[in-house]
């Protein structure tokens, strides 16, 4: 992997979110970028593996990418379609004035986006760099089994909570049946586990271990940033039954549950 890589799917970036951006003023929609999350790391994974050179290695993992950023695209996307700006959002405009939040969101959620891509998507750039007759190791193996898991663990719970919401007789109420009865937010817990995945695939060589610090990123976020926190103090003030299924259930690890009682949760934010 080298500068003028990293530097060229920067500008990759860069042009993508730019798009989006000038979409979403024109919309009055900053949330609008968050189905698009996951379609920049499949479209960094792609430019590299294009420059680089396909084999059979590299194409394997472009297919990983491509599965988890296109479910997880379709999912946001339909979850999204008719309902106006995220509440996050909203209260962003509020705080930094509507008449100025038009350009103060491409700094704040675009190019903030754009540059997490960038940092969290190394173990991607790294592997999908590498020569293209580099041959399966062992750590690939690993790294599927991880992506696996995550991916069914992610996916299992993003439908779920769908038909948990879409059940009239769940509102007001908890989900706390399935993976939610072993953990608050499996879907957070599930893209962790497979973020890991592709950093094993990055893990061949020692450089490649360095790239950590991208499913690192991710996880943090994800616990403690616009993640596990963030969801779980809003639900704590707006859902009743919230706090106990807090006191019983854990955030992100799963654990079997202590106890279980009638009630519920609504959790599928992203980043």
């Amino acid at each position: 992997m080298t500068f003028e890589l990293v530097r060229d799917n920067a500008l990759l970036l860069l042009v993508l979110v730019s798009l989006l951006w000038l979409v979403s003023v024109k919309l009055r929609d900053a949330s609008i970028v968050d189905p698009w999350w996951s379609i920049l790391f499949l479209a960094v994974s792609a430019r590299t593996a294009v420059v680089t050179g396909f084999g059979p290695r590299n194409l394997a993992l472009l297919a990983l990418v491509a599965a988890w950023a296109l479910r997880l695209w379709l999912h946001l996307l339909v979850r999204s379609r008719g309902k106006p700006e995220d509440p996050r959002y909203q209260a962003f405009r509020v705080r930094f004035g509507a008449e100025r939040y038009w350009w103060v969101s491409f700094f704040q959620v675009f190019l903030l986006q754009g540059l997490l891509a960038l940092v969290i998507s190394a173990p991607l750039q790294y592997a999908a760099s590498r020569a293209s007759s580099e041959p399966f190791h062992a750590l690939d193996a690993l790294g599927l089994v991880l992506f696996a898991t995550g991916f069914v663990f992610e996916a299992t719970a993003d439908r779920q909570l769908q038909r948990f919401r879409d059940d009239p007789a769940s509102r007001g109420r908890v989900l706390d049946t399935g993976l939610f009865a072993l953990t608050r937010h499996p879907n957070y817990f599930g893209d962790a586990v497979l973020w890991c995945g592709f950093g094993c695939f990055a893990s061949t060589s020692f450089a490649g271990a360095l790239t950590w610090f991208g499913p690192a990123l991710m996880t943090f976020l994800l616990m403690r940033v616009s993640g596990v926190t963030m969801l779980d103090e809003h639900l704590t003030k707006t859902r009743p039954g919230y706090a106990a299924y807090i006191a019983r259930t854990p955030g992100f690890f799963p654990r079997w549950p202590k106890k279980r009682d009638g009630n519920a949760v609504e959790s599928r934010e992203t980043l």
